[in-house]
């Protein structure tokens, strides 16, 4: 399939879509600022229909679905019997149709899965990946796309990050300064659409971004995603990622037992945080470096990027009991990189149960 953003000066493109437009760090400023859009082709559409959708969703996610209004936004996580994430997506319904946005390299796994849970109810899974692509930027910006799009069309998704959703917890405390501003939407445009917008960028009516810009405003928001952050031992405690996508107050679903546990009476083992890396080099991380206290491996690069306001900036996973005030490096192909910690999730996070101590059988009171 052809790319139509292809012909536009400057782009350069690679298979996950458009990565940039020789500018990347103006691209972040036009798109923080609701100036351009970024067409999103490493995600994904799928759709759920049938009479039982949202409550076979609810049954089978984190999330609580089965009462999801039309229009309202929300994301889900599919996760294993022991509480790990296997699947994630973002989550809107028109009232007749579920609307999936998953990241690509997720897509297919996720779209498996569901079509074998279906058993005998009213429910069909559907990639619509051929009808239909997702375009990113500012619920303003997107309001370019709105105009132009048939009646009913696009859905907007607004993602509800760093907002704490109805039955999530905060780990972090998210300060929304410069640079972590975030108001992002996603629309689900009918593929022919984004020949139209390539004509209005062509002709100069309408700004673009490409992926790379994308990426450092969600790294700089702390946002994670299922294509950089997950891998098979990841729990959502650790992302932070109970803050919207985990309804704690919902009935049973895989991995709940897990989750609950953790939350109340333990502490995940692992923890994201943000590093401020040195910007003496050109160089940025890759996904999988090690990250080193000392000597010794604590993590691993998940994300990294170049802010147009921050400069390096990273997320990482690391041990729980990484202390958070130790200066960080990341040893890359290119040599070691010093990172200064932002916490995101405090080594405390989870044991929020109040349980009383009960005094030891046998032992007197007074």
């Amino acid at each position: 399939m052809t790319d139509p953003f292809a012909r536009v000066p400057g782009a350069v493109i690679d298979d996950a879509g458009l990565r940039h437009l020789g500018n990347p760090l103006g691209e972040q400023r036009a798109l923080a600022a609701g100036r351009a859009l970024a067409p999103l082709a490493d995600r994904a559409v799928l759709s759920v229909t049938g009479e039982d959708r949202l409550s076979w969703l609810d049954s089978l996610t984190s999330q609580a679905l089965a009462r999801l209004a039309p229009g309202e936004s929300t994301e889900l996580l599919v996760l294993d019997p022991h509480g790990h994430v296997e699947h994630a997506a973002s989550v809107l319904d028109d009232g007749e149709t579920t609307w999936l946005i998953a990241d690509r390299t997720d897509a297919e796994g996720l779209l498996g899965w569901l079509r074998k849970m279906r058993f005998r109810l009213r429910v069909d899974p559907v990639d619509r990946d051929g009808e239909y692509a997702v375009v990113g930027g500012t619920r303003s910006a997107l309001a370019a796309v709105a105009a132009a799009a048939p009646a009913g069309l696009p859905l907007v998704w607004v993602d509800p990050w760093p907002e704490v959703g109805a039955g999530g917890w905060a780990y972090a405390a998210v300060e929304p300064h410069p640079g972590r501003e975030r108001d992002w939407a996603e629309a689900i445009v009918p593929r022919a659409e984004l020949e139209t917008v390539a004509d209005a960028v062509v002709s100069g009516d309408l700004a673009l971004a490409g992926l790379d810009a994308v990426d450092a405003l969600r790294v700089a928001a702390w946002r994670p995603r299922w294509s950089a952050e997950v891998d098979e031992r990841t729990l959502p405690h650790e992302l932070d990622w109970l803050r919207t996508a985990v309804h704690l107050e919902k009935g049973c679903y895989r991995g709940q037992e897990t989750v609950a546990k953790v939350h109340n009476l333990g502490h995940p083992p692992r923890r994201i945080v943000a590093l401020q890396l040195d910007g003496s080099d050109s160089g940025l991380p890759s996904h999988g470096d090690d990250v080193l206290l000392g000597y010794a491996v604590v993590g691993a690069i998940t994300s990294a990027a170049r802010h147009f306001e921050e400069g390096p900036i990273a997320l990482a996973v690391v041990r729980r009991s990484t202390p958070v005030d130790a200066e960080l490096l990341v040893r890359t192909a290119d040599g070691a990189i010093v990172g200064a910690q932002e916490v995101i999730v405090p080594p405390e996070a989870g044991a929020t149960a109040n349980i009383p101590r009960l005094p030891r059988l046998g032992r007197r009171a007074g």
